[in-house]
């Protein structure tokens, strides 16, 4: 087999980010009251999520540092309510990742591929996600005995996609670039990351998008179909 590493994605692609959070956000929306600001929970959602993920873009582009995504997302919401302090914007954000990391839920097939990949790869974590949230939504969710460590851009002091975070792990785990194979679910990130890392791109990509600029070395609608390549 020419693969010997595997560095794989937490969020949306084993840990289902969507849902799990999404059902957070429906219970910040209830205990904090924003029912009386929007009319239904998916008015709510859908005014806070572009916010959100354009503040990770930033982060991902350096932008904006951690303490920035973490009180403006909220803070954004909270002007609606008239409050606009970052004090109130970071206990909110407290509040909804301590709830986040009690969920569980998985992408479909993620224990049972992890399960048939275990005997043969190393398998190592890369996310951008924060140290106290990712480490326990792997061992809440059951996923951290499967891999030997997780590399974060926190460790790495860059994010994905910048080839930077790619050399730092290749570095940290003791694995050759042309033996490690990096899955992920995010095109900007894990993909277009590790293709200019020069290792090569499994995307995980239920949706169908096509791809853009290049092809990456393999592409799955589903987590199931990574054992008919690996």
């Amino acid at each position: 087999m020419k693969y010997k590493n595997l560095f794989i994605d937490l969020d949306d692609t084993l840990w289902d980010t969507y849902h799990n959070n999404k059902e957070c956000l429906k219970e910040i929306y209830t205990v904090y009251q924003f029912d009386e600001h929007f009319e239904t929970f998916e008015a709510f959602y859908d005014y806070y999520m572009p916010h959100n993920l354009q503040l990770w873009a930033q982060y991902r582009n350096h932008e904006i540092n951690r303490q920035t995504l973490i009180v403006e997302r909220f803070r954004y919401v909270l002007r609606i309510k008239g409050i606009d302090d970052a004090e109130s914007a970071l206990r909110l954000n407290h509040d909804f990742l301590e709830r986040t990391t009690t969920r569980t839920r998985l992408v479909p097939g993620a224990i049972e591929l992890l399960e048939y990949l275990r005997p043969s790869y190393k398998m190592y974590i890369l996310s951008n996600g924060f140290r106290e949230v990712q480490s326990r939504k792997l061992q809440n969710s059951g996923l951290a005995s499967y891999f030997i460590r997780m590399v974060l851009s926190e460790d790495a002091n860059i994010q994905k996609p910048h080839k930077e975070i790619f050399d730092y792990a290749l570095i940290n785990t003791n694995s050759r670039r042309h033996e490690t194979l990096m899955i992920g679910d995010s095109w900007d990130a894990d993909i277009v990351g590790a293709h200019h890392a020069k290792i090569d791109q499994l995307w995980l990509n239920p949706e169908g998008i096509p791809s853009k600029d290049f092809t990456p070395t393999f592409t799955v609608c589903s987590l199931e179909k990574i054992k008919e390549i690996l």
